[in-house]
Order: C-alpha cells, then sequence, then structure tokens
C-alpha cells in the first residue's frame, strides 16, 4: 500500500499523533521558535503553506490554530517533526533583553532572533540532559537561576571583578589555562555550532543567564583560537558583571576590560610587557598567555607604557607581519581545552548510564537526529566499507 502524506511525517507513526491531536495541543510559542530557526518571516511561511501572513501571525499568538491538514506543510517547511508544535515539553523563552550579543549593532534582528531560538533549544538540550545526568554547581557570583552556588558578589569594577572571579576559581596570578573548559567546569554551558551553521556566519557570540547560564561562541572569520578566548572572556564578563542586556557601548566596553584583565592581570603582564615595541617579545608572551598580539600591544597602550601614537604605528607595523610564522591566526581546533565538551561529556555518560540515545533523545525534544547530533557534536556512526581483494 503507498504511504499517505501523514505517515511520511516525522514523528507521527512512533508516537501514533495525528495531525488532528497536534492541532489541538499546538503551542504557538513552538512555531514562532521553529520559524526563528529558519530565519523565515510570517510573510514567506504563509506563502509556502498557502495562508495569510495575519493568519501565521494568529498562529503564534495564539489567536487561532492552525487547521490539521497545515501541521505537515507546516513541518515540512520549517524542517522540523510534526509532534515540535506539540504542547507540554519544557521550555524557556528568551528576548533580546536576556542576551548579550558581542556585535548588537552589526547584527540584523532576523539573526538575533535565530541566535536566541538556538540559545532556547541549547537550553532544552540541556535540561533534558541534567534529568538524567548532574552537571557542574553554577559558580557565578549573581548568578539567580538553575544551580546557585552561595558566594559573596563580585565588585562592579571590571577590572576589579575579573580579579576577583580568578581568585574564586583558584586561578592564581599566571596564564588563564583551558578557559572554555574552566568556564564549563565551573557551571557555564558553552555551545560552538558548526560552521555550517547560520548563527556561525551571522553571529560573532553571546550569552545569557537564563536559567543556567550559557555562552555561544561561533567559528570567527580568521579561526583564530587567541581571538577565540577573548571573546569568551568578554561574555564570562557580561555574565559576571550585567545583570540585563541594555546592548550599549558602556557594557561592551566593561566585558572588554574584565576579559583584559582577567586574560592578563596587571600585576602579572606589567612586568613583562615590553617598554619599547618588541614584536619578538610579544610573539612570546602571545604563546605563553594565550591572548593575540594586538590585545597586547592594546594592553601596553591601556597601562600608560606607550602613547597613542606609538600604538597607531605599531599596529600598522603588525599588519605586515600577519600570516608570517609567529604571526599567524592558529586554529581552534587544534586547542581541545578551548573547545566545548560539557553537553558532549554528559550525553556520553547517559548513554553508557541510562542507556540514553540520539534517536530517543531526538523523539523527546520532538528535534530531528541531526539536529540532536549537531547541537551535541556528536557525529553519526556509519559503516566503514572496505574493498576486498
Amino acid at each position: 500500500m503507498r504511504p499517505t502524506r501523514q505517515d511520511l511525517i516525522p514523528g507521527l507513526e512512533e508516537r501514533g499523533t495525528t495531525p488532528r491531536a497536534i492541532a489541538d495541543g499546538f503551542d504557538p510559542s513552538r512555531l514562532t521558535q521553529a520559524r526563528r530557526l529558519a530565519e523565515m518571516t510570517k510573510k514567506e511561511v504563509a506563502g509556502r503553506i498557502g495562508v495569510t501572513p495575519a493568519a501565521v501571525g494568529q498562529y503564534e499568538t495564539g489567536v487561532s490554530r492552525p487547521r490539521p491538514d497545515l501541521i505537515p506543510r507546516l513541518a515540512e517547511t520549517l524542517g522540523v517533526p510534526a509532534t515540535f508544535f506539540l504542547l507540554g515539553r519544557p521550555a524557556n523563552r528568551l528576548d533580546a533583553s536576556m542576551a548579550h550579543f558581542r556585535s548588537l549593532r552589526s547584527t540584523p534582528k532576523s539573526q538575533r532572533e535565530r541566535a536566541l531560538a538556538l540559545a532556547e533549544q541549547v537550553w532544552e538540550l540541556t535540561y533534558a540532559l541534567e534529568q538524567r545526568i548532574q552537571l557542574p554547581f553554577v559558580d557565578l557570583p549573581g548568578f539567580a537561576g538553575g544551580e546557585v552556588h552561595p558566594g559573596a558578589e563580585l565588585s562592579t569594577d571590571p577590572a576589579s571583578a575579573a580579579r576577583e572571579l580568578r581568585q574564586r576559581w583558584g586561578v592564581g596570578h599566571g596564564p588563564v589555562t583551558h578557559l572554555v573548559r574552566r568556564m564549563e567546569a565551573h557551571g557555564i554551558v558553552v555551545v560552538m555550532p558548526s560552521a555550517a551553521d547560520p548563527s556561525a556566519a551571522s553571529v560573532d557570540a553571546f550569552s545569557t543567564r537564563a536559567a543556567r547560564p550559557l555562552v555561544i561562541l561561533t567559528a570567527n572569520r580568521a579561526d583564530d583560537v587567541y581571538r577565540h578566548r577573548f571573546t569568551a572572556a568578554h561574555e564570562l564578563g557580561h555574565l559576571v558583571l550585567h545583570g540585563d542586556a541594555t546592548g550599549d557601548s558602556r557594557q561592551e566596553k566593561e566585558a572588554d576590560a574584565f576579559a583584559a584583565e582577567f586574560l592578563t592581570p596587571q600585576s602579572s603582564i606589567l612586568p613583562l610587557l615590553p617598554k619599547r615595541m618588541d614584536f619578538a617579545r610579544l610573539a612570546e608572551l602571545r604563546q605563553v598567555w594565550g591572548v593575540s598580539i594586538h590585545s597586547l600591544i592594546y594592553r601596553c597602550r591601556e597601562l600608560g607604557l606607550t602613547s597613542d601614537a606609538t600604538t597607531s604605528r605599531t599596529y600598522q607595523r603588525l599588519r605586515a607581519l600577519e600570516g608570517q610564522p609567529g604571526f599567524m591566526a592558529e586554529s581552534v581546533s587544534n586547542f581541545p581545552g578551548e573547545r566545548p565538551s560539557l553537553l558532549q561529556q554528559a550525553f556520553a555518560m547517559a548513554v553508557e548510564e541510562a542507556g540514553l540515545s540520539v534517536a530517543e533523545l531526538a523523539r523527546e525534544l520532538a528535534w530531528t537526529t541531526p539536529r540532536v547530533r549537531e547541537l551535541l557534536g556528536v557525529q553519526e556512526q556509519r559503516p566503514v566499507l572496505r574493498l576486498v581483494p
């Protein structure tokens, strides 16, 4: 017998859920989330499923529900299982006031909305794993959601807050090794979408304190681990200093000041910085402290070692050296300690201790299995074919 359209809808056969049942239990916010993940407008969705943009708007506000025959079209258009639209799954809705974007002004609204929808999905994935595996407690002063690790608030001054957090985390006075893994060890969920994910191309980085602190790090164009580490420290600064995201330049400057002091504390780096611009010395410090030469030059000016004019000339000289040994970008892929692994490790433990599978997790989340693999960073295990001589 030829399969019907309903038989072809992902998730319906396994759960015995019909389009009518989904329409009856339709969750308006799931449609909004799926549309933002697909980076589509209401008008585009309406054109694909044969209704007006006003009708899609009413579906998203809950004024009306889509007809049962529209459920398969919505699922196909937005690339999600039909069961994605059902009520009842744990969710954590985010808006722009709850997230700090590294490049807010240059990020279009549609791309910010997609990034927020991505963060919502990361929260859902984290929540599902936490039902099986205990993740590290959140050790972040001022954190007021999810797991709370008691402790005193940090200073509101960025540099002071950075020094206090280094002491709290037992970093000492030297370089911060394995920054991303260290953040994960203190309960911060860090995710780095694949380069194929639209968020990686459109959003530099962002963070949110909703429920459990979350940082999204995207691959920078240069694939430079030094910029990657500074961005991670910048987002850590937002989590520590800024409860609400205003997106203004003051918050961005404060997060930069926090990152600079956290990665290169003044008391430790000042005696090591050259009094006159010495690129060999700066290249050596880059390797030891894990920060870019550009950042070290700025640190020299910031700490009063060089004038604005000298700093400007040094930047010009540095541009001529870019791409040369000792001055070229170094790929993040070569530094495992700077790549997230918390969720992947939690999933591996859930597989071993609870028999969890990607397929089971996908059904629970009402996602496609490729989407689960993508956010976990788990590759599909395909059989290896070998030619027999």
